[in-house]
């Protein structure tokens, strides 16, 4: 996390919902004194859990029931030039937006395994309307239990969200719209857009 008090996220609703958009985070435990990481699907719970499971063949899911945990989500993200700030002796950085999310993991028995996949699926389907929505009541018991098996839920619950947005809020106001006036003639309507939101 960017050290700077600048870029600090603290707006607890706006983390909460930027996490269940992205919904895919970079897991990391310490396994035998060294980091070990794995990629998982997630969701915020109604009870401010934090839910994401891994293939049981996943060397991390034998470590994680009570282990302390740190989830990454990062958003958008994407390399400023110096030279589009249109004033002198700038460096080149990085811009992003990000939340990462500390607690303990513990294991999901298999009902709440089953309403996490439910969950997870209804929220991706969503934002693919106005195809109907896909649903685990669509596929055979038998099929669906075996993939079942082949997973490991986890949550965090009582989890410490903490965010970052660092897009340029360290510079001039004119050096900033020098960078997004750059970004749009590049096509990058989004990364730009970012920057402009924090004006």
């Amino acid at each position: 996390m960017h050290p700077s008090s600048k870029f600090a996220w603290g707006d607890a609703a706006e983390m909460r919902a930027f996490v269940n958009r992205i919904a895919f985070a970079q897991i990391v435990i310490v396994a035998d004194g060294k980091p070990a990481s794995a990629q998982a699907p997630l969701v915020i719970a109604p009870d401010g859990s934090v839910r994401f499971h891994l293939s049981r063949a996943n060397r991390l899911t034998a470590l994680l029931d009570g282990a302390a945990v740190l989830a990454s989500v990062i958003g958008t993200h994407f390399y400023v030039s110096p030279d589009w700030y249109r004033t002198e002796n700038q460096v080149p950085t990085w811009n992003y937006r990000l939340v990462e999310i500390e607690g303990v993991a513990r294991q999901l028995d298999e009902p709440e395994l089953r309403h996490l996949l439910d969950q997870l699926s209804a929220a991706q389907e969503a934002q693919l309307a106005p195809k109907p929505s896909w649903t685990s009541g669509k596929m055979d018991p038998h099929k669906l239990d075996l993939m079942v098996r082949a997973i490991t839920g986890f949550a965090i619950e009582d989890p410490k969200l903490s965010g970052a947005i660092k897009m340029g809020q360290n510079k001039l106001e004119v050096e900033r719209r020098g960078a997004i006036a750059a970004l749009r003639v590049l096509g990058k309507q989004a990364e730009a857009d970012e920057m402009e939101a924090l004006l």
